[in-house]
């Protein structure tokens, strides 16, 4: 079995219990991995989710935790439009206490620290915010 690519096997009987350990420690591994390859690009924009840096135009910048997370948001769903309510629900979590101009100061700000490249973070009036990368 090994020499056609299998990671593991088990002999009969096997129990239950340790099948389900067997294939929750392959996923744990197999998504850590996952994590560790992506990387993230729009524009002159990198980002690396594993290692939470950002870079533009090979550049590294300094992010809040928030605006981190709402570049990260906006860049794994380029192109759809979220309003200011969705993005609070998403980001900040359904129990946040703050009020929708939150976001509009937390864009502002990502916008400054992307320079020229926060361009791409658009703003709908009166429907809210998208990612597009327009080349």
């Amino acid at each position: 079995g090994y020499e056609y690519g299998a990671d593991d096997y088990m002999t009969k009987p096997f129990s239950p219990r340790v099948l389900l350990a067997k294939v929750n420690a392959l996923l744990r591994r197999s998504q850590a991995m996952a994590m560790e390859e992506e990387t993230l690009d729009a524009g002159k924009i990198t980002l690396l989710p594993a290692a939470r840096r950002v870079f533009v135009d090979g550049r590294e910048i300094v992010l809040t935790h928030m605006e981190y997370e709402l570049l990260y948001f906006f860049m794994r769903n380029q192109g759809i439009v979220f309003s200011r309510e969705q993005l609070l629900d998403r980001i900040w979590g359904y129990d946040f206490a703050g009020n929708s101009r939150t976001v509009d100061t937390h864009v502002k700000t990502l916008r400054q620290k992307l320079g020229t490249e926060g361009q791409w973070i658009v703003t709908l009036i009166r429907s809210g915010y998208k990612f597009e990368v327009r080349v």
